[in-house]
């Protein structure tokens, strides 16, 4: 019997969250997203942060300097919000065309947020330009209260800070962020605000168990961290209902070997290699192939209010080997490498060369 190959034609696809880092991580991690996607939302949790425009303007070239020849990729730059963040600072640099949209990091809540805001209402004034000019939120959505079970901060985030935030500011562009929890899909859905959420790839294939199976795994430690199981059923069904308010997002956020499987392991997962071909599984096993380029061409743009992308990629079901390892020349301290998501693992699609 000859086996003939599926072969999805799709608009090239855009990424809405994505980590790139700086120095030599970012010269080697960009190219797999730009191989792939055709804009990437930048996030400046950088050490320091993006909290001017000069900031970004130079992390943005340094950005395109990574670039391999003959590939087309446009970085969308975003600011840190701090507390004492200048609202004319970002109205300034989103007239410019510097800043795409800004970042709210509850203090402490994540990878290099110990800048970010400590209490939302002390930035209610620069949320209040935001609004007025148009420039969207972006949202880490935790608490980083530590009476608060790590587990529950996403929906006490929402009940505590978003769900104020979007009463008072009712025309404010927000997107929240990785969600993890049936509380946010159905927040979402449910909101009639501006709204809308991005979900990872690792969030659709893994519950809060990969973080232990055999030992404990920092390789599936990330933040929010994966929840129960009938949370990942949740955000599977959203990311594939054709819901405009649900598209694609990876936080690909790499860390070298050394800090990632240490005796305090950085949260993050680089799924960025075979990012979209991840998606494309969990697609395929719900039923809903077809579902996967509006999900990750389409309801993104339309959101921002950008133009779709004119150029295609093809998806091919066929079998490809995870690499178990991505090399990084650190100059300082030799070679070392970050582990990819799936690493080892066979997908069942690829992209077609």
């Amino acid at each position: 019997m000859i086996e003939f190959e599926r072969k999805i034609r799709m608009r090239r696809p855009d990424d809405w969250h994505l980590h790139l880092r700086d120095g030599n991580i970012l010269n080697s991690v960009v190219a797999h997203t730009a191989r792939t996607f055709r804009r990437a939302v930048i996030m400046p949790n950088l050490q320091p942060p993006i909290t001017d425009i000069q900031k970004a303007i130079d992390y943005r070239q340094r950005i395109l300097d990574a670039i391999p020849d003959g590939l087309s990729f446009t970085p969308l730059m975003t600011a840190y919000l701090t507390d004492d963040l200048m609202p004319n600072v970002l109205e300034k640099g989103f007239r410019e065309g510097v800043f795409f949209a800004a970042k709210l990091y509850p203090a402490n809540s994540t990878t290099n947020s110990a800048f970010g805001v400590t209490n939302i209402e002390k930035i209610y004034s620069t949320v209040e330009i935001m609004e007025k000019i148009g420039l969207p939120l972006l949202i880490h959505g935790e608490v980083s209260d530590p009476h608060v079970d790590v587990f529950d901060r996403e929906a006490v985030f929402i009940e505590r800070h978003l769900d104020p935030l979007l009463k008072r500011f009712q025309n404010l562009q927000v997107v929240l962020e990785h969600i993890t929890t049936k509380d946010a899909v159905q927040y979402v859905q449910n909101s009639q605000s501006r709204l809308a959420a991005t979900i990872t790839p690792h969030h659709l294939h893994i519950n809060r168990n990969a973080m232990f199976k055999g030992g404990l795994r920092s390789d599936y430690f990330c933040l929010p961290v994966a929840k129960r199981e009938y949370h990942r059923v949740a955000l599977r069904q959203a990311a594939v209902s054709g819901e405009p308010c649900f598209f694609l997002g990876t936080d690909s956020a790499p860390h070298l070997r050394q800090f990632k499987e240490s005796s305090c392991g950085c949260a993050g997962i680089f799924n960025a290699p075979y990012a979209i071909e991840s998606y494309a599984q969990v697609f395929d096993e719900e039923g809903a192939i077809d579902r996967l380029e509006p999900f990750a061409s389409e309801f993104g743009p339309a959101f921002y209010g950008l133009p779709l992308n004119e150029d295609h990629i093809i998806l091919v079901q066929r079998p490809q080997l995870v690499q178990d390892r991505i090399e990084i020349q650190n100059f300082d301290q030799g070679k070392d490498y970050i582990v990819p998501f799936h690493a080892g693992e066979t997908l069942r699609w690829s992209i077609q060369v």
